[in-house]
């Protein structure tokens, strides 16, 4: 009897709760994209510097602005660069030069270059700091690492790009030779240029005195300049010249400031300082030592094969 009253009782309230349902119908609409996180410009403003991580790149084709960048920022709707190593955390307040604008439409970015052109990207955010840059057109991908100014390592980004730092000024001039040190012919070059890997090397030197125009040094000599970490010392560097000839000269470099570098002679114990003249400011696609020869940068294990292959060509040369 007490399982049968509690069959009737169970069967009354599926009943009253069976006329009580009604079924609500919720109109979404389609043209509403539903979205709790971050817009993208949220994202890129979160951060007052983007580092463009070059070595962590992709893509066969190149978007100019982005390849010459050391940093980007975006801004109120414009785009900052630090293009040069010369001046980075100084240049407008540590985030460059305005280069253009931007704007953004979910997660896709229109940036309109002053000289470049105009570009949009799909953006992927990888982690909370590390975003990519997917350029459909030409397949290229760009990795950037965002930091605020305050915690940004710019000298980790200007010692770890140093030999385009020495691309920067159209002639480094000699201003000061140690008495200290052995004589030797080093002493008598007064002017030094570092160039892109070309056909025949990457550096030249001169014998020209003091005060000659940039534009009427002659050059006596040229060859391949390669600079390498010294372990243990983030901050120091070493440069080599190999000269197109047998003859190689050894120097641990020191840069003293944004225009001076210092370069300590191993074999010979002689300290030489050189001062950059002709500062090449890199903004345009067709910048550089020559409209041929732009600054865009590359990633290092594509610079360290160059200078090999440019080695390997001497050495088959001399043979």
């Amino acid at each position: 009897m007490k399982t049968i009253k509690h069959f009737i009782a169970v069967a009354l309230v599926a009943i009253l709760f069976t006329s009580c349902y009604t079924e609500a119908i919720v109109e979404v609409d389609p043209y509403v994209e539903v979205n709790n996180g971050p817009t993208l410009n949220q994202v890129l403003t979160d951060y007052e510097i983007w580092y463009v991580d070059i070595d962590a790149s992709s893509g066969n084709i190149v978007v100019p602005f982005l390849q010459k960048a050391f940093t980007v920022s975006f801004r109120g709707g414009n785009i900052f660069a630090n293009n040069n190593l010369s001046g980075l955390g100084y240049n407008g307040a540590g985030f460059g030069i305005d280069v253009g604008s931007y704007d953004t439409f979910g997660f896709e970015l229109d940036a309109y270059h002053d000289l470049d052109g105009d570009y949009s990207f799909d953006v992927r955010q990888l982690s909370g700091n590390e975003i990519e840059l997917y350029h459909p057109s030409t397949g290229a991908r760009y990795i950037l690492v965002g930091y605020q100014r305050n915690t940004f390592d710019y000298d980790l980004v200007f010692y770890n790009n140093i030999h385009y730092f020495l691309q920067e000024f159209e002639a480094w001039e000699k201003i000061y030779t140690s008495q200290e040190g052995e004589i030797n012919p080093f002493d008598n070059e007064n002017y030094l240029q570092f160039l892109p890997a070309g056909v025949s090397g990457n550096f030249r030197s001169s014998e020209d005195g003091n005060g000659t125009p940039v534009n009427n040094i002659y050059w006596d000599y040229d060859g391949i300049y390669d600079v390498d970490d010294v372990p243990g010392d983030f901050y120091q560097k070493t440069l080599t010249l190999d000269y197109n000839f047998p003859d190689n000269e050894f120097f641990d470099l020191t840069v003293i400031d944004d225009e001076t570098i210092e370069l300590y002679q191993v074999t010979t114990g002689t300290t030489y300082q050189f001062r950059g003249r002709g500062y090449i400011e890199f903004r345009t696609s067709e910048d550089g030592k020559s409209k041929t020869l732009p600054k865009l940068r590359k990633k290092t294990s594509e610079i360290k094969k160059e200078i090999e292959a440019l080695k390997a060509k001497k050495a088959k040369a001399l043979k």
